[in-house]
């Protein structure tokens, strides 16, 4: 017992724990107990320095603001708009078309932000009302863009890949590829259990327009759609890395902004680069400490000994997987995706090896838990933001939300069991 209290990964786990409870933010409490680990065992404050700045020196990483900054163009160029619209013609008066669409919407975002929040602040602030004009009720409106929203994580271009791909030693182009069909697989369960909402409700939007309508809008919509078109198009063909797309899409965003829409002025674009800067600014000191954090786990032992307990429960790899996804389901209730991948998967790593796992397949599963999580109180950051743009209380959204979340897990539970539905694309592509 003497020896438990004076193992320094129990008290390096503890005082990571203990800030998380009294709800001290994230990088605070990853940062603080590395740094008292480090001094109270020893292990060097050059090598704390060195391990801090090492975590964001790193080519892959540069990708993160550059689609933040294309994100947030997008969104000021006012291409979810033109794609919504569009959409709206398309599905006219069929039952629950209009929350279907919102769904694809969400999902087809997901390719431009690559971050939850920012997909519901997108389309929330004109899909949330225009549902409400359409009759749907505004809880199950919210709902429904805030847990759609969270495939953005999972439709690439994502962040959460970028970073996995960063920590898992894993081709990134893979990962892109490897989210396509799961993301579809999910959003096409969440449109499952939307239509037999709105079915029940008796909702209906309002009747599509004649050809000359929708020939309007899909030309208004056409650059944007060619959005994705032209980032992975990019990076399934070779012709550049998902870091090199990632400054492809800013410059894209900014020429149909510019000079196609004519929405970005000198103004918006100070507040385009405002808004980058805090957005990266954030991920970044999260993706520092918790590299930090992860190194001083991995020094004292911590990183081992979580592997041996999981491990040492089943043998059956379909067991262990099982523990996983509840874990990471759990884990993702109260962190944000980044903090999770720096905590959790060098523990998990070696259960991917020991099991021999494909690290694609487990990156996708392991993204599509998180994406859950953005979604399933107490923390729901997507349904803060959400509640935020609706007016409404968090209580008011979860219960139209919880069909659509079983509906997610239900899907997981697909992509889990037939790890083909991942690994598909890019073995067809020949991606490693």
């Amino acid at each position: 017992m003497t020896d438990f209290f004076t193992d320094p990964a129990f008290w390096t786990l503890i005082l990571f724990l203990c800030p998380l409870v009294i709800k001290i933010p994230i990088a605070v409490a990853l940062g603080g107990a590395s740094f008292v680990t480090a001094w109270y065992w020893g292990l060097g404050f050059p090598m704390v320095s060195y391990n801090f700045f090492a975590g964001i020196a790193k080519f892959q990483l540069l990708a993160i603001p550059f689609f933040i900054l294309a994100g947030v163009i997008m969104e000021k160029a006012g291409i979810a708009e033109r794609i919504i619209t569009f959409i709206k013609e398309i599905v006219g008066d069929v039952t629950g078309g209009l929350a279907i669409a919102t769904v694809a919407v969400a999902t087809f975002w997901g390719a431009v932000s690559g971050s939850g929040p920012a997909t519901v602040a997108a389309i929330g602030l004109i899909l949330i009302p225009g549902m409400v004009q359409g009759g749907y009720d505004k809880p199950f409106a919210t709902a429904v863009v805030s847990v759609s929203s969270g495939l953005a994580i999972v439709i690439p271009p994502s962040i959460a890949f970028i970073v996995y791909g960063d920590l898992a030693q894993v081709s990134v182009g893979a990962l892109f590829a490897a989210g396509v069909i799961p993301g579809i697989v999910v959003a096409l369960f969440i449109m499952g259990a939307v239509y037999l909402h709105s079915r029940k409700k008796g909702y209906r939007g309002e009747p599509r327009g004649d050809f000359r309508a929708l020939w309007k809008a899909f030309r208004d919509a056409l650059w944007a759609l060619f959005t994705p078109v032209v980032i992975l198009g990019g990076i399934y063909g070779g012709i550049f890395t998902p870091t090199e797309a990632a400054a492809v899409a800013v410059f894209y965003g900014l020429f149909v902004g510019v000079f196609v829409y004519r929405t970005i002025t000198v103004k918006v674009l100070y507040q385009i680069l405002s808004s980058t800067v805090v957005g990266t600014a954030v991920v970044m000191i999260v993706v520092t400490c918790a590299g930090l954090y992860a190194w001083v786990g991995a020094t004292v032992g911590l990183i081992d000994q979580a592997a041996k307990v999981l491990l040492s429960v089943s043998s059956d790899p379909r067991i262990v997987l099982l523990m996983i996804n509840i874990i990471l389901l759990f884990a993702g209730m109260l962190l944000d995706a980044i903090s999770i991948f720096y905590v959790f998967l060098p523990i998990l790593l070696p259960i991917i090896a020991h099991f021999g796992w494909n690290p694609i397949w487990f990156g996708v599963m392991m993204t599509i838990n998180l994406a859950i999580g953005q979604v399933t109180p107490p923390v729901a950051v997507n349904l803060y933001v959400g509640a935020n743009i609706s007016g409404l209380t968090m209580e008011q959204i979860a219960k139209p939300a919880i069909p659509l979340i079983i509906a997610s897990v239900i899907a997981l539970g697909v992509i889990t069991v037939f790890p083909a539905i991942t690994t598909f694309l890019p073995t067809l592509l020949k991606l490693g």
